[in-house]
């Protein structure tokens, strides 16, 4: 992680600036990357419980999608107002607050028996989890220069992938092994265990992490010095402005439309790749489990990977828009294969190299616009606007799925939404967003 310090400071103490860097990711990305984990795990849950809970409480595809989709709406709702809160009342405070509500929603989902009950209880779930995961993205660049957040972030989204590796086979044995224990189905199992380990987690937020640089007791005077410096010395031609400002600025409604369909994408990825498996090989909730898990392998490696490439060159905009065309061609080739496992794994691992590793990659553009309470709202409107994809995307193949019988037509036009937005990163983006990290 020691690279060398670019711009008018260059020379002074990057090696310094490395280890501090080095000393605060370990203080603070564990714990991080263990709630996002969690955050993810939800996500991955409601698409393996779909097999057990529909046959329990009958509920049809277009059913099952549109209460996938409430939780959307909730967070929608909610996400840019739970976002101001946090810059007025703090991090620590309000991700807690954030960790141990969404875990008492999650686990009263063993509850639910009828559609209005998914359909609110999944929207209460998006409520209280809003803001999350921009509030984590605003906290970081409170934390980390920009020549650092490429990989900074993609360690944070790599959570995501492990709630893939881990959780996904972890959930098919909750849903074989725990089924009909305790008088609990197995799908009510796997709300419990994504919900109540929450509230430890928001419990040690409130111990373990800092609102500002200026209050961590375990760096010195000199550390929080040149960590600040380095941050405003990267901050110093973005504006501080209102959110009014922040979505004035040039680029930022576009890209939140770019967003807007990679969410398409991963939410495509996230809430039919298990049934696509399931389909093509007919086998158990375990078997399903450990081959979804290959997707966010491939994926995991590709955010590591990129994000470091991604920092060296600075080109952000050229990274996210080759992962996106990554993610394009695997959803035409598993569109293709949709019925022969070998290459519909071969063509999902290619899918989660692309579409996975795209959104931590993307997040590092949102901090060339804007700093303040114009990032930590803008950054919550960017990613409000871009989880309408995953209203449009379960709703959109559940209907596919149930008019046909097929997947396959809604895969193709999910790999050209994938297009449009590489296209959209490539050839629209401004001035200001295709600005090289490295030069600054």
């Amino acid at each position: 992680m020691a690279i060398a310090t670019a711009g008018p400071l260059a020379g002074t103490d990057s090696l310094t600036e490395a280890s501090v860097v080095r000393k605060v990711a370990w203080r603070l990305m564990p714990l991080i990357m263990i709630c996002y984990l969690f955050a993810f795990f939800d996500r991955i849950n409601i698409s393996f419980a779909k097999f057990q809970l529909q046959s329990d409480l009958g509920f049809s595809n277009v059913a099952y999608g549109l209460g996938a989709s409430m939780f959307v709406v909730g967070y929608v709702i909610f996400e840019v107002p739970s976002n101001l809160a946090l810059y007025r009342v703090g991090a620590r405070r309000w991700i807690a607050r954030i960790m141990i509500s969404w875990g008492i929603a999650t686990a009263l989902m063993i509850f639910i028996r009828t559609e209005w009950h998914f359909y609110v209880l999944r929207f209460l779930i998006g409520a209280m989890e809003a803001g999350f995961a921009p509030g984590i993205l605003y906290y970081l660049t409170l934390w980390f220069p920009a020549s650092f957040r490429g990989r900074v972030t993609s360690f944070m989204f790599v959570a995501s992938a492990f709630a893939g590796i881990v959780g996904a086979p972890v959930a098919g044995l909750i849903l074989g092994g725990l089924n009909g224990v305790g008088g609990l189905a197995g799908w009510q199992w796997l709300f419990l265990a994504g919900g109540l380990p929450c509230l430890i987690l928001g419990a040690l937020v409130l111990t373990r992490l800092e609102d500002r640089i200026s209050d961590a007791r375990w760096l010195s005077a000199q550390e929080k010095d040149l960590l600040s410096s380095r941050i405003a010395h990267h901050n110093r031609d973005i504006g501080d402005h209102s959110l009014w400002g922040a979505i004035k600025q040039p680029g930022f409604l576009l890209i939140a439309f770019v967003y807007f369909l990679l969410q398409v994408g991963s939410y495509g990825l996230n809430f039919w790749g298990p049934d696509l498996i399931k389909t093509a090989t007919g086998g158990t909730a375990a078997s399903v489990g450990f081959l979804t898990a290959i997707p966010y392998i491939c994926g995991a490696i590709s955010m590591v990977v990129i994000g470091r490439l991604s920092d060296a060159s600075g080109e952000r905009p050229k990274f996210v828009a080759a992962l996106a065309v990554a993610a394009a061609i695997g959803f035409f080739l598993a569109g293709l294969f949709d019925k022969q496992i070998v290459p519909l794994m071969i063509a999902l691992a290619l899918l989660g190299s692309g579409i996975v590793a795209s959104i931590p990659t993307f997040w590092t553009l949102p901090a060339k616009l804007v700093t303040g309470v114009g990032a930590a709202g803008g950054i919550a409107l960017i990613n409000t606007l871009g989880q309408f994809g995953g209203i449009v995307s379960p709703v959109m193949v559940g209907w596919v799925k149930d008019l046909t019988g097929s997947t396959t037509p809604a895969l193709y036009g999910i790999g050209c939404l994938c297009l449009v937005a590489a296209g959209l990163l490539l050839f629209a983006m401004p001035e200001s967003l295709r600005r090289n990290d490295r030069s600054v």
